[in-house]
């Protein structure tokens, strides 16, 4: 896949990676809700490629996932999980977020009622997005 550059608000934080695929994928459960004020739009990326210049900063917001954010300006960097280090950025840190398109909603059955994003793509329920996330029982942490 292509490598993909981008920048925070402010461009204090730099950020290039290798994108896994060309998807953009929104999150609705309620932290990402909370962290971004609507939902998280995200490009997934392949283990290991990101390269990150700036004050980034990281919050461990569940047991199993961290969210990146620039310590100047704030803006949402990437969603991690713990356990694989799998990281999704922001969509917003790129022109036309990357040239990606939609694919894929999780926790769909936590979206507000008052939007819906347009399309025939993948939308995953919270347990279907939990199960696909946690790490299973028993897993060291």
């Amino acid at each position: 896949m292509s490598e993909i550059k981008g920048q925070c608000m402010c461009g204090a934080v730099t950020i290039s990676a290798t994108r896994a695929d060309p998807a953009i994928r929104a999150c609705h459960c309620d932290m990402c809700r909370r962290w971004t004020s609507s939902m998280y739009m995200s490009v997934p990326t392949e283990p290991g490629s990101i390269t990150v210049s700036g004050p980034a900063k990281t919050y461990r917001s569940s047991d199993w996932a961290e969210r990146g954010f620039c310590g100047t300006c704030g803006s949402a960097l990437w969603y991690a999980t713990v356990h694989d280090d799998h990281k999704s950025l922001a969509a917003g840190l790129f022109e036309n977020a990357a040239d990606n398109t939609m694919a894929l909603e999780f926790f769909s059955d936590m979206k507000p009622e008052g939007y819906a994003l347009s399309g025939d793509h993948k939308r995953l329920t919270t347990a279907e997005t939990i199960a696909l996330f946690a790490p299973d029982e028993g897993d060291d942490q």
